[in-house]
């Protein structure tokens, strides 16, 4: 079986290819066609020599993803991609445009198995983990797409599909790649990392000099009730979690998100706004509120516009930042997994 360059260092490439006895430029070459210039064989690298050409064929491939479904929101603000793999494995990603220029939002797994009890991701479990190289595909796809336009990807959240502190090594690869200048050039602090609350993970990522932004998904404001919306919590409690924020931002001198869903009558209460509150207090953090995006098969509903403000005003009565997130793609279905749970029995995941 050929071995895939897509997704390696320059390093790694220069490793990969000393069998063949080429002068270490050569890998800088071929990492510029693979990531700048988004070659898909390499025919097209045409400064390299034809014989050198002809043996990288023989020996290796370049395998990225293709497109196997999209949706674009009637406003044309919000593009939804299926992006397949070579082993069949689909996973989406979303691109937003934002008034502060385009974001996007790839996944890490294909699937998820945290069970939280409002997302469509976990709804078939998980397939896989994802490769690095096909984080970094799923980001070159939209920047090319984007290229169309003249734009170009100007901030990313890993909050796609998956929980990205379980697939933390191929993550960590993934974000160094993405911010190499031969890569994209992405600032870390363009970067956000969405988590259920992986809090070992949350204090290793806080020791790896990368000032990326840190979101944490709370959605309750004790154990009982977040235990049941989101099953991570019987193995990383609330006190731990927020224990594990405030250490990252006391570390980085980021500010940390928390992600709280609304949803009617579960967790949209005043009680429940001052309890986080009071969860919250002290800590260098905002608090992002997101009215369910229901999924049929979950039975959730979103709260009344009502409900939504006063909660929002409740938390900012106790001084704790808080915005509301403004919705984009509803029309698509744009909530993860959505699209590539209508595609699965054609997708081939490996389960």
């Amino acid at each position: 079986m050929k071995n895939n360059l897509f997704g390696l260092t320059v390093e790694a490439l220069g490793e990969m290819l000393s069998p063949l006895q080429v002068p270490a430029f050569r890998a800088k070459q071929i990492a510029a066609w693979l990531y700048q210039r988004g070659a898909s064989s390499f025919a097209e690298m045409t400064n390299l020599p034809k014989q050198l050409r002809a043996a990288l064929d023989g020996k290796f491939t370049i395998s990225t993803a293709q497109q196997k479904a999209a949706l674009h929101s009637a406003d044309g603000k919000t593009s939804k991609f299926l992006l397949e793999f070579a082993d069949g494995t689909a996973v989406e990603s979303v691109l937003m445009r934002q008034p502060y220029g385009n974001s996007i939002c790839i996944s890490t797994q294909a699937g998820c198995n945290m069970g939280c009890a409002f997302c469509a991701s976990t709804l078939h479990g998980m397939a896989r983990d994802l490769t690095a190289g096909e984080m970094l595909a799923q980001v070159l796809f939209i920047e090319r797409f984007l290229s169309q336009e003249n734009g170009k990807v100007d901030t990313m959240v890993l909050m796609g599909s998956g929980e990205p502190l379980m697939n933390y090594d191929q993550v960590l690869s993934f974000l160094h790649l993405v911010h190499a200048p031969y890569v994209l050039g992405m600032s870390y602090r363009s970067i956000t990392l969405s988590t259920s609350g992986i809090v070992p993970r949350i204090y290793a990522l806080a020791e790896e000099g990368i000032p990326i932004s840190l979101s944490i998904s709370l959605h309750a404001p004790e154990d009982a009730l977040r235990s049941r919306l989101m099953p991570i919590n019987r193995k990383y409690p609330l006190a731990e979690v927020v224990a594990a924020g405030k250490a990252y931002g006391d570390k980085t001198k980021r500010r940390v998100t928390y992600e709280y869903i609304l949803i009617d009558g579960v967790n949209d209460s005043l009680e429940q706004a001052r309890l986080l509150a009071r969860l919250l207090r002290g800590q260098l953090a905002s608090v992002n509120l997101i009215p369910i995006n229901p999924v049929v098969e979950r039975h959730l509903l979103r709260p009344s516009q009502q409900r939504v403000e006063a909660f929002e005003q409740c938390l900012d009565a106790h001084h704790i930042a808080v915005t509301v997130r403004r919705e984009m793609g509803a029309d698509i279905n744009a909530a993860c997994g959505q699209l590539r749970n209508r595609h699965l029995p054609q997708a081939h995941d490996v389960r």
